[in-house]
């Protein structure tokens, strides 16, 4: 793993990109300003595990789609599915790792949720959220951040540390204004070339 930067800004990713971190930390929208930004196609897990009426797809048309969607050079994916991690990790040359405090995921992520109820805005396969279950039931999205935390960031210093993981460059944002700045410098060096 090469994770040690000369300089204080992170180094440019790859073309094959994991977006990983807690729930509710951008790794969406992360992943898409890198697609975005690098000419890369984006691969969300959400939608190619969520079935309609919010039905979880057969493990094996999960990994299925999963080995598809990654086949090709180029992408930035997104998610933390470990039942499929397998098939998408090896393939990664960079892996962005949003690490931020649970406070500021806590903030987004009710913000987001409120939007997306509001909005009634469709998530994947015809799937929206709705206040109840979001945020006022045992299947809460906030209480699932909180359950999660510290467990998602013990697993990702795990896994960058672990042997499989060497051949990947990572690139540990701690803040959303470390990541802007991240992807601003990304822009700039593409311009410049």
């Amino acid at each position: 793993m090469k994770s040690h930067y000369p300089t204080r800004m992170p180094p440019a990713p790859g073309t094959r990109i994991v977006v990983g971190g807690t729930t509710g930390s951008g790794k969406t929208t992360m992943a898409r300003q890198l697609a975005c930004q690098l000419g890369l196609r984006h691969v969300e897990l959400d939608a190619l595990h969520w079935e309609p009426g919010w039905r979880e797809a057969p493990l094996d048309v999960f990994r299925q789609r999963v080995d598809a969607a990654t086949s090709g050079d180029s992408w930035a994916l997104d998610g933390n599915y470990s039942k499929v991690r397998d098939i998408y990790w090896p393939r990664a040359d960079t892996i962005v790792w949003l690490d931020y405090p649970l406070r500021v995921v806590l903030w987004r992520l009710w913000w987001r949720t409120l939007r997306r109820v509001t909005t009634r805005e469709e998530l994947w396969n015809g799937n929206r959220e709705d206040l109840r279950t979001a945020l006022l039931s045992r299947d809460s999205i906030l209480l699932w951040a909180v359950q999660t935390y510290e467990r998602r960031r013990q697993q990702y210093t795990e896994l960058l540390a672990a042997w499989e993981s060497r051949h990947l460059t990572a690139i540990h944002l701690t803040s959303p204004r470390a990541a802007r700045a991240w992807l601003t410098s990304l822009g700039a060096g593409r311009r410049g070339t």
